[in-house]
């Protein structure tokens, strides 16, 4: 139990951090199926981003994107699925948004290294004396050890890793498929906005403090991670610098989840997947190397209310 949140049964601060999943890691807090967790966050840059200055200075990437964890979830195993609701976020009350030289779908235009802080209070996000808009915070990265080896925090993958979808909210519960024991779950890259695509390379960075629920769904999985929120749930697709092989992964994860679990046949379920759902971009800061994610909305009709059928 904390004091900013009653309900949890443990509490991790953000000094227990990795920035890698892998099994080999060794658990810093350990639960069990049901609990609540308070979870403290690092902003993307692990605090290296505190004045003008810092705007535009060369980042160590070797300290980006620190996760909070690993944390050891009891009873979960492979072939199992974790599923995360994230109950609450608190945000700290400045963040920032930043963006290198040659990176970000407007490169040619906007000239950088360029960047600003964010004052974030009372659920409104001020960018400067002109600009001002909701909160609406997000964690980028959340993701349990991957099947072989470690993967590095930027990155995402079937383990989940660096997903940067902004649907990933308060209320949402992300499904992620176990490969090992415990599932060694870690979060981290909390935005206090993020808009679709994160096109210059960052959402509003911030740290700040999560509540979070762990359940484990047994000897059920899927490929790559789902996100499911109050009305609809969400498959993801990645790939390396390919944003049509992303989302051609992503509309077959929403395929085989209408199929496999709800009764749809392939035919009629491309067809509901290109009338009522929407497949869209959660990252894709071209020209900038690594992984892009597409994702795909499937709205919750009594078809198919959730992503699996339990």
């Amino acid at each position: 139990m904390t004091t900013l949140y009653p309900t949890a049964k443990h509490y991790l601060s953000r000094d227990h951090y990795t920035q890698s999943f892998g099994a080999e890691f060794t658990p810093a807090l350990r639960v069990a199926a049901g609990e609540r967790i308070h979870v403290q966050t690092w902003d993307c840059y692990k605090g290296q981003v505190l004045v003008d200055a810092d705007l535009i200075k060369v980042i160590d990437d070797s300290q980006v994107n620190p996760a909070t964890g690993p944390i050891f979830v009891e009873g979960a195993e492979p072939g199992d699925t974790l599923a995360v609701t994230i109950v609450d976020i608190k945000t700290e009350a400045r963040g920032a948004a930043r963006f290198s030289a040659g990176e970000g779908q407007l490169h040619q235009k906007a000239k950088g290294p360029y960047g600003t802080f964010f004052d974030v209070k009372d659920g409104v996000i001020k960018m400067n004396e002109k600009v001002s808009f909701p909160i609406s915070p997000m964690l980028g990265v959340i993701g349990v050890a991957p099947e072989k080896g470690s993967i590095l925090t930027m990155p995402a993958g079937k383990h989940g890793g660096n997903l940067d979808n902004n649907m990933n909210k308060i209320g949402s519960t992300i499904y992620l498929p176990v490969k090992h024991e415990g599932a060694l779950l870690g979060i981290g890259d909390m935005h206090a906005s993020m808009g679709d695509g994160e096109i210059c390379g960052t959402g509003v960075e911030i740290g700040g403090d999560v509540l979070l629920e762990v359940n484990v769904i047994k000897s059920m999985t899927t490929d790559f991670p789902v996100t499911e929120t109050s009305d609809s749930w969400i498959t993801h697709g990645v790939a390396v610098e390919d944003i049509q092989e992303a989302m051609k992964l992503a509309c077959e994860e929403a395929a085989g989840l209408l199929v496999h679990h709800w009764g749809f046949t392939y035919e009629d379920a491309f067809i509901f997947l290109s009338v009522a759902c929407d497949l869209g971009i959660a990252q894709n800061v071209h020209p900038c190397e690594g992984t892009v994610i597409a994702k795909v909305r499937v709205p919750k009709i009594s078809a198919c209310p959730k992503p699996f059928k339990i």
